[in-house]
């Protein structure tokens, strides 16, 4: 297949590109810039010049594909309700061409901000009080429109070698305050998978025509903040302290949220629909052997 990748030079999307490219799909692959072009040609990926807000250029690269992965999304916490309803018009575009055409499109949102007394699972919607519902209601609104649309959530922690996401901001909050931290007693959870392993589900999605459902890429449903914040202490080499929340409003800033949720979550009706079974290394030891700590 012919694939248009959103994201396409990102830490999930450049996985997720190599993941097709080895599995013998074409990619035309949406940048922005000329740096990112130039690394996305390096894989043998087409380069498809356009921008997430360009909603004529996405329309275009969507019109043009056999199926379309979209794991572009601007991580401006400071905008983040503006850059949800950002990805609800970019999703609406895309799914605008592909009406009753049966060409497969995955969106992608996130797990962390669901919010229940049990393991989120697949059939888990979000709640009315955060702005990342955009996103899955804009797939819902395609779907109903007649496009083969599916959604595809990912856990607090994507990881693996060149992650920027949380557990670096994690390291570096460390860094600068001279301890690692934990809310409590640190017994919140988050849910975690390597990149790698989100890249195969990806593929085995749209392979097998996403078929309008949700999908969890989740390997690690239940990790204790309280074991992220002691490897992160012991990488650095510095103390691990219990915060108040309080305390840790003034430590964790604008991510008191985020260090806060507890966010279990189970992959059980993706893998077995998609039979996909996660195999990479777990996060813990992710962090330990993948240069997270490192100067």
């Amino acid at each position: 297949m012919r694939i248009f990748v959103t994201g396409s030079t990102g830490f999930v999307g450049s996985a997720v590109v190599r993941e097709l490219l080895d599995h013998g799909h074409s990619v035309l692959g949406l940048v922005r810039s000329d740096a990112s072009a130039h690394k996305l040609a390096k894989t043998g990926a087409t380069v498809f010049r356009g921008d997430l807000e360009d909603l004529e250029s996405l329309k275009s690269g969507a019109a043009s594909c056999d199926a379309v992965i979209h794991t572009g999304f601007n991580h401006d916490f400071s905008k983040f309700a503006e850059n949800c309803e950002k990805d609800r018009l970019a999703i609406e575009a895309m799914g605008s061409v592909l009406v009753g055409s049966n060409r497969p499109f995955i969106a992608t949102s996130g797990i962390a901000l669901l919010r229940a007394d049990h393991p989120v699972v697949e059939t888990d919607t979000v709640g009315e009080d955060t702005p990342r519902k955009a996103s899955d209601e804009a797939v819902a609104k395609i779907a109903a429109q007649g496009v083969n649309a599916s959604l595809m959530r990912l856990p607090p922690s994507v990881h693996g070698a060149g992650d920027h996401g949380f557990i670096p901001i994690l390291i570096n909050l460390a860094r600068e305050k001279g301890f690692a931290a934990c809310i409590g007693d640190g017994e919140n959870h988050w849910a975690a998978v390597h990149r790698l392993d989100a890249a195969r589900a990806y593929r085995l999605a749209i392979e097998q025509g996403a078929l309008n459902r949700v999908y969890h890429a989740v390997d690690e449903g239940a990790i204790a903040f309280a074991d992220i914040a002691h490897t992160i202490s012991e990488g650095l080499g510095v103390p691990l302290k219990s915060l108040t929340m309080e305390q840790a409003k003034d430590y964790f800033t604008w991510f008191t949220h985020f260090a806060a949720i507890d966010c279990r979550a189970s992959s059980a009706m993706t893998q077995k629909s998609l039979g996909w079974k996660p195999d990479e290394v777990g996060l813990i030891t992710d962090m330990k052997n993948a240069g997270y700590f490192a100067a």
